[in-house]
């Protein structure tokens, strides 16, 4: 039965037998004479068969099979090794292609080699390639849920490590960088391959899973004091302070030096403290916020007429670039260059030392995120009898619900790759055997299933339970609390609303919710209800006859009602002022919004 052929979504045609024709395609495409990035795919249902070479489409490399046996041979393994082919030649060669989406539909794929039977079409070159990069990452991935493993896979992503080599010499915005990074005890074969070593983004540390005085409850982990004073998770932050000359219409433009106390906006003699003659501060200044990093001075906004534009010397503003609300640092680097249109361009970066503090994020590879809840004395921290203290004691309630299984048998494996000197390969489906690593650690003299005897430091006497413990790869994510944590008492409002600004680097308001109100209802708390509720209090002229919003004249100090004049009685009363604003609005659509007012008492 004839079918109609459709290329990159246009119909082109028919052909006479679908089957063979697609086979014929194939075939051809394998020899080299068509392009091996089109696809082909034949659906049954619609009798169609659709060509795609278009761009944007996920492919993915698969090894052609024939009568149930892969095209790739030993042979051809053995001159990879030999580095007599590559890649490109063997899907040049026919033996690898590229499957989009659709025409996977058309195959029949076998995991491994052991399952191959006739029907198949093509085989896995290995089967932990249906992983991403990332996610490839996570060791014994096979052994826990797949919501986990994403979340392992997104949580690596965030680690904070050696992002580039050449930081001393570029201005990224918002960078983290450790001090100490490792390479991971424990290994997949994406490490080897991506050149992780070249870039690491964690630490190898000693993990206990116990409880203890309640401090690494919901998923907070206790940290011992004296591996954060011997550098773990120590990582220092960076963030760039840009400024340009610019020019505007009239042949004015911005001025970076010292602003003259005349200037609008002059902040404070303190302020200006570190800068040099050229206004700029110099290298390894200290800074906290509020102090200037680059002074600047600019014309005014807005000049109507040519007169304006003699005297804007005299009129010019301040516009500096100052540290941002709650930050802090030392002055790291100081560019000054040029932009691309030929403007003075300067940049200042700026450093702060970050060692692990209560609040910060951790997490393993295995979707097991948490917080600092408590950093320790070593004295105050449990030990085993070899004398070995934990450098993170994990909350055992953290493992049943999740069933995240890869990362207890991590614990194990990296205690044999640690005692025996070794890297231990964790790669998905083709990792060492929990039962080898378990017999491994037998035979080092510690009990096969990883637990150890602990001794309670407050007392000294030894633990009931046996304690789980294990070395583990921990990664210290970005999200640290140095760049969250945010209050305000009063502070700036928006100028249309009288309410809050937004956000912690506009100095935000603290927003109270309905669930938060709900709460202070259940207590009773009316006036701290009241309190809360009053960031935009504002005290209005509402005349009794007609309900309208009075005038206050400020001048004659007196309350007067645009539409009864004085014949309206006037009352002061307490309202929001989005509230008032949304008054106007109405009026401005022609809606009358009358307020009858009660008398309180």
């Amino acid at each position: 039965m004839p079918a109609d052929v459709y290329m990159n979504g246009k119909y082109v045609g028919e052909v006479d037998d679908p089957k063979f024709f697609v086979d014929l395609f194939k075939a051809e495409r394998r020899r080299g004479t068509i392009q091996p990035n089109v696809n082909i795919y034949y659906d049954e249902d619609m009798n169609e068969v659709r060509v795609e070479g278009e761009r944007g489409r996920a492919r993915r490399p698969l090894i052609v099979v024939k009568d149930g046996v892969p095209l790739l041979t030993e042979k051809h393994i053995e001159q990879i090794r030999k580095g007599e082919l590559g890649w490109n030649d063997l899907v040049q060669q026919g033996i690898i292609e590229f499957l989009d989406a659709a025409e996977e539909e058309n195959a029949l794929i076998a995991f491994s080699e052991d399952e191959l039977t006739p029907e198949h079409t093509h085989l896995e070159i290995t089967p932990f390639v249906m992983f991403s990069l990332s996610t490839s990452m996570v060791p014994f991935a096979n052994h826990t849920p797949t919501p986990r493993v994403n979340y392992g896979g997104k949580n690596i992503k965030q680690g904070v490590g050696l992002y580039v080599a050449n930081y001393l010499i570029r201005m990224d915005m918002d960078v983290n960088l450790l001090h100490y990074p490792q390479i991971p005890i424990v290994q997949t074969l994406t490490y080897d391959v991506s050149n992780y070593a070249a870039r690491p983004a964690g630490q190898n540390v000693v993990v206990a899973i116990m409880s203890y005085e309640g401090y690494n409850m919901e998923d907070s982990i206790i940290v011992n004091k004296a591996s954060v004073e011997r550098g773990f998770a120590r990582s220092t932050y960076f963030r760039p302070s840009i400024t340009e000359e610019l020019r505007y219409s009239g042949g004015l433009m911005d001025k970076i030096c010292i602003p003259e106390k005349e200037v609008v906006g002059y902040k404070s003699e303190h302020d200006y403290r570190l800068l040099e003659k050229d206004g700029i501060i110099f290298p390894e200044a200290k800074v906290s916020e509020g102090d200037v990093v680059i002074g600047k001075t600019s014309p005014p906004r807005f000049l109507s007429s040519l007169d304006e534009y003699s005297l804007s010397t005299a009129t010019r503003r301040e516009s500096s670039e100052i540290v941002p609300h709650g930050e802090k640092g030392i002055v790291d680097f100081v560019l000054i260059t040029e932009s691309e249109e030929g403007n003075k361009l300067v940049q200042v970066r700026i450093r702060d030392d970050r060692p692990a503090e209560v609040g910060d994020k951790f997490t393993s590879r295995h979707g097991q995120k948490g917080v600092i809840g408590l950093i320790v004395p070593e004295a105050d921290m449990p030990f085993t009898a070899s004398g070995i203290v934990p450098d993170i004691i994990f909350s055992p309630h953290s493992v049943p619900s999740r069933m995240t299984i890869s990362h207890l048998i991590e614990l194990v494996g990296g205690k044999v790759g640690a005692l025996t000197g070794r890297y231990v390969d964790g790669t998905t489906f083709h990792s060492e055997s929990e039962t080898d690593l378990r017999r491994e650690l037998l035979s080092l003299g510690f009990r096969e299933n990883g637990v150890e005897a602990m001794y309670n430091p407050i007392n000294g006497k030894i633990m009931k339970a046996r304690i789980f413990v294990g070395n583990m790869y921990y990664l210290k994510l970005k999200h640290l609390v140095a760049n969250k944590l945010h209050a305000r008492a009063r502070g700036p409002i928006q100028l249309l609303t009288r309410q809050p600004t937004e956000g912690r680097a506009k100095e935000g308001g603290l927003r109270l919710g309905e669930m938060e109100k709900d709460c202070f209802v259940a207590h009773g708390a009316s006036l701290l209800l009241k309190e809360r509720f009053d960031s935009d209090k504002t005290i209005v002229p509402v005349c009794e006859k007609c309900g309208l919003i009075a005038i206050h004249d400020a001048y004659r100090k007196r309350l007067y009602c645009p539409v009864c004049g004085d014949e309206g009685e006037v009352d002061e009363i307490e309202m929001s002022y989005a509230f008032k604003l949304i008054l106007d609005e109405f009026k401005a659509l022609g809606i009358y919004p009358k307020i009858k007012l009660k008398n309180k008492f």
